[in-house]
């Protein structure tokens, strides 16, 4: 026997509560996003959420399981942006080893950024752990820059090689420049530093 359509009335307002979760989830990871990028996350109670975002502890577990999911959600958000702004700097390179020079100097700008400082270059770590830490860093990032070395090896930039390692190599220097920036006196000063030192290592895989 077949089954009976739902209701459109009935259709509707199931698709009109699931655009308004949608709503509140987002509403709640913008509003942790603000604190724990001003305040961290051990001195951001789930309480201070709530208050902000002016919504029930309900409607904070119905969407996270704890503090910490909520935290997550706030990191992918981010380095979903960073990647994006890092894509479109690199996009302005005009050969592929360029756009992989202009793409790390993009991301030591984002290192300035407080909410990207507080949330992914210090308490990321210690909330998530390396190994979660890691894994969302390699997923969102290492693909691009695998693809860029790729592009470089072949316009014969970069002498051929496994891209991946060399990725990943990449990577982590950029990972250990940005928590060089966020804990350094003067951000701007060291971000300055790590571009110039980042840069001669990108131009030292240069085919001569």
């Amino acid at each position: 026997m077949a089954e009976r359509p739902e209701p459109k009335a009935a259709s509707k307002s199931k698709s009109k509560k699931i655009e308004q979760g949608e709503r509140t989830r987002a509403h709640l990871v913008g509003v942790a996003r603000a604190l724990f990028a001003e305040h961290g996350f051990a001195a951001t109670s789930t309480e201070d959420v709530v208050h902000t975002a002016a919504v029930t502890r309900g409607a904070l577990y119905h969407h996270f399981r704890d503090k910490a999911d909520l935290f997550e959600a706030v990191f992918e958000q981010l380095e979903s942006e960073l990647v994006a702004d890092v894509i479109r700097e690199a996009a302005r390179g005009r050969t592929p080893i360029d756009e992989l020079r202009r793409g790390v100097s993009g991301f030591l700008r984002r290192c300035l950024d407080p909410a990207v400082q507080r949330v992914i270059l210090r308490d990321g770590l210690a909330i998530l752990g390396w190994e979660r830490w890691y894994e969302i860093d390699v997923r969102y990032a290492l693909g691009i820059l695998v693809a860029g070395i790729d592009a470089a090896m072949d316009a014969g930039e970069i002498a051929r090689q496994p891209a991946e390692p060399l990725a990943h190599l990449i990577l982590g220097a950029m990972n250990h420049a940005g928590m060089y920036i966020a804990g350094a006196a003067d951000p701007e000063r060291a971000r300055k530093e790590m571009d110039r030192t980042l840069g001669k290592m990108i131009d030292g895989l240069r085919v001569n």
